[in-house]
């Protein structure tokens, strides 16, 4: 199962004001989205980063969200709110293992 991920690294003291941005996939007008999953997360070991894990049916699909306004919008607004600027990683999946299907015993 190919795929691809993006994860977009971050450092703030206003992540709650982040929060309140709402979550990138809330569009005006319901288009349809073209990303898997989003997960947001905080870095236990370095307090004020955070990351977002994008997963994305393919390397396509990932550009075609980026290239929406709405999402430029919200990126313009996030980025206003960070203490440094946004850091993306762009990759391909090789593969993965879910754990479905595992037995116990």
């Amino acid at each position: 199962m190919a795929g691809f991920v993006q994860i977009i690294e971050f450092q703030t003291s206003r992540i709650e004001e982040i929060e309140q941005l709402g979550r990138p996939s809330r569009t005006e007008g319901g288009t349809p989205s073209t990303f898997r999953r989003i997960v947001a997360t905080a870095d236990r070991d370095r307090p004020g980063t955070y990351f977002t894990i994008v997963d994305f049916d393919s390397y396509e699909s990932a550009m075609e969200n980026s290239n929406r306004p709405e999402t430029s919008e919200f990126a313009a607004k996030m980025a206003a709110l960070c203490d440094g600027p946004l850091i993306f990683r762009n990759l391909d999946v090789m593969w993965e293992d879910t754990g479905e299907g595992a037995e116990d015993g």
